[in-house]
C-alpha cells in the first residue's frame, strides 16, 4: 500500500505540474488510505500551489501556468465536495476580490484569485470596475472573511479608500486587503486597510497570517 507521504508528495506535484491525472489517481489513494480533505488540502495540494507561487514570483513560469495548476486544485476541491457535505471542511476561508471602480485592468487580479484557490481558499471574484457598495454587498451574501481590492491606476487608486470607508459604515466584521501598480503598504495605512500585497505569492501568505491572527482571538 501506497504510504501517507508518497501520496502527499503525488499530490503536491499534481498541482506542481498541473496533471489533472496525476490528481484524480493520487486524490482516490489518499481517499482510500483514510487521509482526511484537510490534510490532502495543506499538506499536499496546497504545497504544490506554493511551488507555483514562488516559481511566478521569480518569473520562472507565467500567468496560464498558475491558472493551469489552480484548475488542478479547483477540480481536487470540487471532487472532495461530498465529504464537506457530510461536514467536513475544505476551504480555509472565504475572500471577496475584484478592480475597483473604473478600472478594466484584471490581470494582477486573477493571478491573486488562482493563487487563492490554489491555496485552498473559496473565492468569490466580482470582476473589474466594482462599486465599493457592490465589495460589501457581496461580503455581506458570501459572509466572507477577506475583502481585497485591487487598483492598477493611479485615478481609481482613491476607490480603494472608498472601499474602507463603506465598510466601516456598514460596520461589516472582516479585513480589507489592497494591492495595485500605485498601491502600497503606506496607501493602505493610510486609508484604514488591515493588509497590502504587492504579489500573487505574497497575498496568500497575507490572507494566511489574517485569518490565523482572527483564530487567536477567539
Amino acid at each position: 500500500m501506497i504510504g501517507r507521504e508518497k501520496v502527499l508528495e503525488d499530490l503536491k506535484k499534481s498541482v506542481e505540474t498541473w496533471n489533472p491525472p496525476l490528481m484524480e489517481d493520487s486524490l482516490d489513494v489518499a481517499i482510500s488510505i483514510g487521509l482526511t480533505p484537510d490534510e490532502i488540502v495543506n499538506d499536499g495540494l496546497s504545497e504544490g500551489m506554493e511551488v507555483i507561487g514562488d516559481r511566478f514570483d521569480h518569473a520562472e513560469i507565467y500567468l496560464p501556468q498558475v491558472l493551469a495548476a489552480s484548475r488542478v486544485m479547483e477540480r481536487a476541491l470540487s471532487i472532495l465536495e461530498p465529504l464537506i457535505l457530510r461536514g467536513e471542511k475544505i476551504y480555509r476561508g472565504t475572500v471577496v476580490m475584484g478592480t475597483v471602480q473604473g478600472d478594466i485592468h484584471e490581470i494582477g487580479k486573477n493571478v491573486c484569485c488562482a493563487m487563492l484557490r490554489g491555496a485552498g481558499y473559496n473565492v468569490i471574484d466580482l470582476g473589474s470596475d466594482v462599486k465599493p457598495r457592490a465589495f460589501v454587498e457581496a461580503a455581506k451574501d458570501f459572509d466572507a472573511d477577506i475583502l481585497g481590492c485591487s487598483a492598477l491606476m493611479t485615478t481609481t487608486l482613491i476607490v480603494q479608500g472608498d472601499v474602507v470607508k463603506a465598510v466601516r459604515e456598514e460596520k461589516i466584521p472582516i479585513y480589507t486587503i489592497f494591492g495595485g501598480a500605485p498601491c502600497s503598504q503606506d496607501w493602505v495605512d493610510r486609508i484604514g486597510g488591515d493588509g497590502y500585497s504587492s504579489s500573487g505569492a505574497g497575498i496568500v501568505q497575507l490572507v494566511s497570517r489574517l485569518l490565523h491572527k482572527e483564530v487567536e482571538k477567539l
